[in-house]
């Protein structure tokens, strides 16, 4: 094994730990205002991605000239980014929101239901079977030479997962939003007491998370260039699993967990193989909890009573 093998791994890696990363993000922002795993979420871009599949064939994309792909998605981006955002908030309006004040085990049952329902219209949408993605993009090489692989595929993860995050966290940190979050997460009484409007705030934050899963659902068919109805369950696990690594409520943590999934993913999947992936994913996120349970990044809170 050369070491270009191994730094076209860990290139490989940290383009799919950002996607992973940008998946993250929206199970660690609900996690971080309400206490909610929104397990959910990655049921929510797999109907992103049947939209985007929809939107492609329609258009005719798969045929179209260099300057209209790219045109086109931009607009797929910002079209299921809107569609997974609305499809977010209605839930938590008509789901979420009932059990603001209801134990804590009601909203994630509810969650897991949502998610099956989902994945239900999922099958309707697409079928049983795994539909194939149209390859909008060349596969050709953007680094010189014929040694590491940089396809455009992979710069399209960059340009659009990059500045995404980076927004996010110019938003938080920066916008009466941001501080409106930040508030809500500390104590949403003594925001509410304020004058902060709770229920905007949660909307708010459910729609961006949405939007950032709209926009992964897009990336991730252009990149897999496979969708099917079952792959939000695998996807959604493996961001979850970067929001805990990271530190659940952190996003920064949610950013670096899903960089560390990525990078185990591809170098167990190069060196030891594919099938021990998942075990040795796991098996890094429990030592990692078991010296630090809250996360690389995440702070330790006291129990509120």
């Amino acid at each position: 094994m050369s070491a270009q093998f191994f730094l076209q791994q860990c290139l490989i890696g940290l383009t799919n730990g950002a996607l992973v990363a940008l998946v993250a993000l929206g199970y660690t922002m609900v996690y971080g205002i309400i206490g909610l795993i929104n397990f959910a979420h990655g049921d929510l871009i797999m109907l992103g991605a049947c939209l985007a599949l929809s939107l492609v064939t329609a258009f005719g994309l798969a045929t179209a000239g260099p300057t209209a792909t790219w045109l086109g998605i931009a607009l797929l981006v910002a079209a299921c980014g809107l569609f997974c955002g609305m499809l977010n908030v209605a839930v938590d309006r008509v789901v979420y929101k009932p059990l603001r004040n209801a134990p804590k085990l009601a909203p994630l049952v509810s969650a897991i239901g949502v998610s099956f329902i989902f994945m239900n219209v999922g099958l309707f949408w697409l079928g049983p079977s795994d539909r194939s993605f149209p390859e909008l993009l060349p596969s050709t090489n953007l680094l010189p030479g014929e040694g590491l692989q940089f396809t455009w595929k992979d710069l399209l993860v960059v340009v659009v997962v990059v500045p995404l995050m980076l927004a996010l966290s110019l938003l938080v940190r920066t916008t009466r939003l941001g501080r409106a979050m930040r508030a809500v997460s500390q104590d949403p009484t003594a925001a509410a007491l304020v004058g902060v409007d709770v229920d905007r705030v949660i909307a708010a934050t459910f729609f961006i998370g949405g939007a950032l899963g709209g926009a992964a659902s897009v990336i991730y068919g252009l990149y897999i260039n496979t969708i099917g109805f079952q792959m939000g369950f695998q996807n959604g696990l493996y961001a979850f699993t970067a929001a805990v690594l990271g530190g659940i409520g952190s996003i920064p943590g949610a950013v670096v967990g899903g960089l560390v999934i990525g990078l185990v993913r591809a170098l167990s999947s190069a060196y030891v193989g594919e099938r021990w992936t998942g075990a040795i994913v796991f098996a890094i996120l429990i030592v990692i909890l078991v010296f630090r349970p809250e996360g690389l990044l995440g702070r330790r809170t006291k129990e509120k009573v």
